[in-house]
């Protein structure tokens, strides 16, 4: 509770200086950021590591993760520069030692085999699988909290990658849905 309180404050802090949350979200943040990252964890077995965020902002889910298990293997990947920089000393402020943050676009960090994948608001749901498939080996579990748009941007896969994945409601937010399963898909071939 410590290390999340402390992030709620770094987290105000920041966001003067630069707008990484709504300004308005400050007033409910236990609930809109850290309880609905957090409850991602009811999805994934203990100990389930290394967890991926992508296109981490702010750190949310994967900061929040990473201050809830401080042992365990998390990899921010964020490009923006200041963000880095910010999530950098968070990690260092709470003693995150196994929290890593990649200041890249995902292109360009180098694939390693994710226990967990997490997306917040990083892309839509074809585009982040098509981009982030090389991390994903047949038991990684896909996190990824959609917020309203869950379910329409399931129907828009194709019907072979729908039955990979399923809805569940968020406990933060009875209209939004996070999209739960592992994918499992063919590299494609290099002509």
């Amino acid at each position: 509770m410590e290390r999340l309180e402390r992030l709620v404050v770094l987290l105000r802090e920041e966001n003067q200086r630069q707008n990484l949350v709504a300004e308005k979200s400050l007033d409910y943040v236990w609930q809109r950021h850290l309880a609905d990252s957090a409850q991602l964890l009811d999805y994934v077995p203990r100990e389930t590591q290394p967890w991926l965020d992508l296109g981490t902002g702010a750190g949310f889910p994967g900061l929040v993760i990473a201050a809830m298990n401080p042992d365990w293997d998390v990899v921010l990947v964020e490009s923006r520069k200041r963000r880095v920089e910010w999530l950098e000393s968070v990690c260092a402020d709470l003693k995150l030692t196994k929290c890593c943050v990649k200041g890249a676009r995902l292109e360009q960090v180098v694939s390693f085999p994710a226990a967990v994948i997490s997306a917040r608001a990083f892309a839509p749901l074809p585009r982040l699988l098509n981009l982030a498939a090389r991390f994903s080996t047949p038991n990684t579990i896909w996190v990824l909290p959609k917020g309203r748009s869950a379910a329409q941007e399931l129907s828009e896969l194709k019907k072979s990658a729908q039955s990979m994945f399923h809805v569940e409601q968020s406990v933060t937010d009875g209209e939004a849905g996070i999209i739960v399963g592992r994918y499992r898909h063919k590299p494609r071939r290099k002509a």
